[in-house]
């Protein structure tokens, strides 16, 4: 375990009523809990999201904070934020990274690991 880690848990959902599958397009939610699992107090920065839909076309976002924040967590604390994205399929993935700043100064990437995007329910 490194003394500069963050841990990420991602809950996303789909939302029909914002989505218009005629037009293909596909609406969903992710509710991120970014906790500091290190030993050192870090702000999160900045994020970076690589979004494929299931063409395997690729965007990329990258921008300061989340939702309009850079929280800064100690040792053992969290920070949960929604946010949205749409496809123009009815699934997808989503995965990325927050570049991170520790008290002492050392920089670090937080790892969000890769989920899915799904319209439909999956048995899978």
């Amino acid at each position: 375990m490194s003394i500069y880690e963050f841990s990420c848990e991602v809950d996303p959902r789909y939302l029909p009523e914002e989505s218009d599958p005629d037009e293909g397009v596909y609406a969903f939610a992710y509710t991120v809990t970014v906790r500091n699992t290190g030993q050192v107090a870090a702000q999160l920065i900045a994020r970076h999201w690589v979004i494929t839909d299931a063409t395997g076309r690729v965007e990329q976002v990258k921008g300061l904070g989340v939702v309009g924040h850079q929280p800064l967590l100690k040792p053992g604390e969290g920070f949960e934020y929604t946010s949205w994205t749409r496809l123009r399929t009815p699934r997808g993935t989503m995965s990325g990274s927050y570049f991170c700043v520790a008290e002492d100064g050392e920089r670090f990437d937080a790892q969000i690991p890769a989920f899915s995007l799904s319209a439909q329910r999956s048995l899978h």
